[in-house]
């Protein structure tokens, strides 16, 4: 018997909707980030007697959502199920169905959302549904079938919302000031192994004692609510620099971005999404636009996002409601 879940007994199947994310937040490579309100992935769970998880389909038009594997061993959201099922020793099954609403190597955090989504909409099924903090561990065993690594800066802000420091072992939610997010994503694909190759040279102990500088004001500035400081620590020496060559106009961008009043502005996670943190919504909606007319000029048409930084979490969602 299914256990109680939002009033109700015997529940057989769960939809939950995880939002898409900024991973990294320039400074904090595979450390820091923020969901967005806006975009993201709906996945719905059957509870089912055979002891396996199935994906059943992957629906939705978000670009390159065919090209996934319907393999749950493959797929974010099926490793994370069958992770779940082994380490809880879960005796009934799960055969999952996922709408994608996050076009894939878009730098929004397309496969995460794909496996919180999973395991929030799971837990929902299970005689004695897992915290939040438990369902962290298995998220990471999910994302690192995409990213092939247990990486939480995409999966911890999605379960928690937010801002989150996400390590390998523990997610902290961090301060999160009245921030306005502007996310743009461009009509090209950066594939995840090949942002990772970009990263393979060593660096200099100057440019990690420089990047540890920024990650150190920035965290400051969140903590005392200070833009100056958020400012002054919004800048990714390590990363960016080998990275922008993967995403056609990027210096233009991010400059249209800085020019309209960002705080800062860098790639979100591996790209070629790029965000910019403004002090409200009205210069972050400015900015946006701006920074899409940049990558107009480059050749490629856009979409773009303004979102409170302090973003929404996973969640429950009616499962006949609209994608």
């Amino acid at each position: 018997m299914a256990g109680l879940i939002g009033g109700e007994r015997n529940r057989a199947t769960a939809t939950a909707f995880a939002p898409a994310g900024i991973g990294n937040i320039g400074v904090g490579f595979d450390l820091l980030g923020h969901t967005i309100s806006g975009p993201g992935d709906r996945a719905t769970v059957r509870r089912i007697e055979a002891p396996c998880v199935r994906i059943a389909a992957i629906e939705g038009d978000a670009k390159g959502a065919g090209l996934l594997p319907t393999a749950a061993e493959l797929n974010t959201a099926g490793r994370a199920l069958i992770e779940l099922r082994e380490r809880h020793q879960v005796g009934h099954g799960f055969e999952l169905v996922l709408h994608k609403g996050i076009a894939l190597g878009s730098g929004l955090g397309g496969s995460a959302a794909s496996c919180v989504a999973a395991l929030v909409a799971a837990n929902a099924l299970l005689d004695q549904p897992l915290s939040r903090d438990q369902l962290y561990p298995l998220a990471l065993v999910g994302e690192a079938v995409a990213s092939g690594s247990p990486a939480g800066d995409n999966v911890g802000p999605m379960l928690f919302g937010g801002i989150v420091l996400a390590t390998a072992e523990r997610v902290v939610r961090l301060p999160a000031p009245a921030l306005y997010c502007a996310a743009v994503h461009p009509d090209h694909v950066v594939e995840t192994r090949f942002a990772r190759d970009a990263l393979a040279a060593p660096y200099a102990i100057g440019e990690f004692v420089r990047q540890s500088e920024c990650l150190a004001l920035f965290l400051a500035g969140l903590y005392r609510g200070d833009h100056a400081l958020v400012a002054a620590g919004l800048r990714d020496v390590l990363v960016e620099p080998r990275r922008a060559h993967l995403i056609p106009g990027f210096a233009a961008v991010k400059q249209a971005a800085l020019a309209h009043g960002a705080l800062g502005a860098s790639i979100s996670g591996a790209g070629p999404s790029v965000f910019g943190w403004f002090v409200d919504v009205a210069t972050a909606n400015s900015g946006a636009a701006a920074m899409q007319a940049a990558f107009a000029d480059a050749g490629l048409a856009s979409r773009a996002w303004v979102s409170p930084v302090d973003g929404p979490r996973a969640e429950l969602v009616p499962a006949g409601s609209a994608p």
